[in-house]
């Protein structure tokens, strides 16, 4: 990945051009940092939190912060512990569970891929996310990794819901990004965009190809989230200095905050119910 990380694009000609450059070779533009680089580390929790992944570590905080609570949850209701949780802890918490989003309850299309049902499951995607999503966030900006995010994990989920039982997971997330990565690769017409999607094909042929050997893998969320970030990527394009479409794709990034948090409230309204029962 190392080659992949000295390259970006201009904003001004959109060409190819070197993390080291601070003028444009091609069109004698000046080029400014990277919109990732350009945060402050010591103003992100003290510089714990890397600049360059700063989304996809609030990512990760979540689906750790919210592993844990499902652990505690688990081990008090004398069900599950830290190896593998529950399908009752995982359903209150809000996984994918096709009755219930039939019945209305559509938040777990979002929540679920926040979810994870044991150690091994949250530590394998979160080890993907942690490189992937900085490399989506370089190539599409923050806004648009979110909205890629947003619709890949809903329709992959949306596509679990006709074939799986119960589901949880970041990876419809994640595959998203492949597929956004694979987009950015067919519209990008030169030998790094061939190089680009080459390589993020082989990632997504080898995710796919697990799929099938490991048992309990949710393939139609994958699948259904490689489909949902490759159409959100080709969709969204890469972001532009002054650039009206900045503040548009900013509107759609908060819109899709805002689902999510609507999403976990009615997860937490609904699990606040289950705790309040007698028995408990």
């Amino acid at each position: 990945m190392a080659s992949v990380d000295k390259r970006r694009m201009c904003p001004h000609c959109r060409a190819f051009i070197t993390t080291d450059d601070r003028v444009c070779p091609y069109c004698n533009s000046p080029v400014g940092p990277r919109a990732i680089d350009r945060r402050q580390p010591a103003d992100i929790m003290g510089g714990l939190i890397p600049q360059a992944r700063f989304t996809t570590t609030l990512l990760l905080l979540i689906n750790g912060g919210l592993y844990v609570a499902m652990m505690i949850y688990s081990s008090k209701s004398g069900r599950g512990g830290i190896q593998g949780l529950d399908g009752y802890t995982l359903v209150n918490f809000g996984a994918m569970y096709p009755p219930l989003i039939q019945a209305g309850q559509w938040w777990r299309l979002i929540t679920a891929g926040f979810l994870h049902g044991g150690i091994m499951h949250i530590l394998m995607n979160s080890w993907v996310l942690f490189d992937l999503g900085a490399q989506t966030e370089e190539f599409f900006g923050t806004s648009r990794m979110l909205f890629i995010y947003f619709m890949s994990t809903v329709v992959g989920f949306w596509a679990s819901a006709h074939f799986a039982h119960l589901s949880v997971g970041a990876s419809a997330g994640i595959f998203g990004l492949i597929g956004a990565m694979i987009a950015f690769g067919v519209k990008e017409r030169s030998s790094y965009g061939s190089a680009l999607r080459s390589f993020y094909m082989r990632w997504a042929m080898y995710g796919l190809v697990l799929g099938f050997i490991v048992p309990n893998i949710d393939m139609a969320a994958h699948i259904g989230g490689l489909a949902a970030g490759f159409g959100a990527g080709f969709v969204a394009g890469t972001p532009r200095i002054a650039s009206r479409t900045e503040r548009v794709w900013q509107g759609i990034a908060a819109l899709c905050v805002i689902i999510t948090v609507l999403a976990f409230l009615n997860m937490f309204m609904g699990l606040a119910r289950v705790v309040s029962q007698p028995g408990f």
